[in-house]
């Protein structure tokens, strides 16, 4: 099914930025989806009800990406499909779902109308082993863990100022505003807003400093971490859900070149459930 509807210009928003929706504007283009699911049984079930209803065109051709899955599954799309520079929108067909947007039987053209968009930037991840340099994005966080039965011995640089000379621990991580309610939540770490220009920089089980409880840097900086003992003590790093093993180091910062575009029901804006989470910690 393909429908007109007013669209904004989607170019320029700073990190974090929401826009009040996409009818907003004057230029007319429009609507064809391009759906993706996962392989569960309610995505599944999810695509035979839709498919019915609406085309599926290939992404290059069109104008928003429907993902159906949970947030693991979101983050592979928006990585996958990122080179398109098409707005995403999620349909949760997983478990808590914080990325995603949830499924009504509901005009899906009007719903994408009134959605609000958020932009991310995300992390890219640039990682040293004995054999290759390998690059990774990261829209949650990028993770640094302990390997073996040993603790991480870890050197942390800010903008080639050391923060921490030797951090011993079972790892390190560094988290996007977008991904600060995620893992690095469980672990402790700040929950930042989305237009906060912020990173979360929090250790995971730090032994040495043991009352280190982290730091958060401008999202401008360039984060360098080494491994001061890479033969005995070997580390993995994952951003978001892809791992590399055996890092002699790396180097972690803003990608402000990528722009990913997620549209969200008004009432489940990105904006407003970090801010749900930040007044949840403040009652707990």
């Amino acid at each position: 099914m393909v429908k007109l509807v007013d669209t904004k210009d989607l170019k320029s928003l700073p990190y974090g930025s929401a826009s009040s929706s996409l009818a907003e504007g004057t230029k007319k283009l429009m609507i064809k989806f391009h759906f993706t699911f996962d392989r569960t049984k309610k995505s599944q079930d999810l695509k035979k009800i839709i498919l019915k209803k609406y085309k599926n065109f290939n992404p290059k051709s069109s104008n928003i990406i429907i993902v159906a899955g949970g947030d693991g599954y979101m983050l592979n799309a928006l990585k996958k499909f990122a080179n398109f520079k098409k707005p995403f929108y999620g349909i949760n067909c997983g478990t808590f779902g914080f990325l995603m947007n949830k499924y009504t039987s509901s005009n899906l053209e009007n719903k994408i109308k009134k959605a609000k968009r958020t932009l991310i930037n995300p992390l890219e991840l640039v990682s040293h082993n004995k054999n290759h340099k390998k690059n990774l994005i990261a829209v949650n966080e990028v993770s640094i863990f302990r390997q073996s039965r040993q603790t991480a011995s870890l050197r942390l640089e800010v903008d080639k100022k050391i923060i921490i000379k030797k951090l011993v621990s079972d790892g390190v991580l560094i988290s996007t505003p977008a991904g600060s309610t995620a893992y690095n939540l469980s672990v402790h770490g700040p929950i930042l807003s989305l237009n906060s220009g912020k990173l979360a920089i929090t250790p995971i089980s730090p032994f040495r400093p043991r009352r280190w409880k982290g730091k958060v840097v401008s999202s401008n900086s360039i984060i360098k971490l080494t491994n001061l003992d890479f033969k005995k003590r070997p580390v993995a790093a994952v951003a978001d859900n892809i791992e590399i093993r055996n890092i002699k180091s790396l180097t972690i910062k803003i990608r402000k070149n990528i722009n990913l575009i997620l549209l969200h029901d008004p009432e489940r804006s990105l904006v407003k459930r970090i801010k749900l989470e930040q007044l949840r910690r403040n009652y707990n």
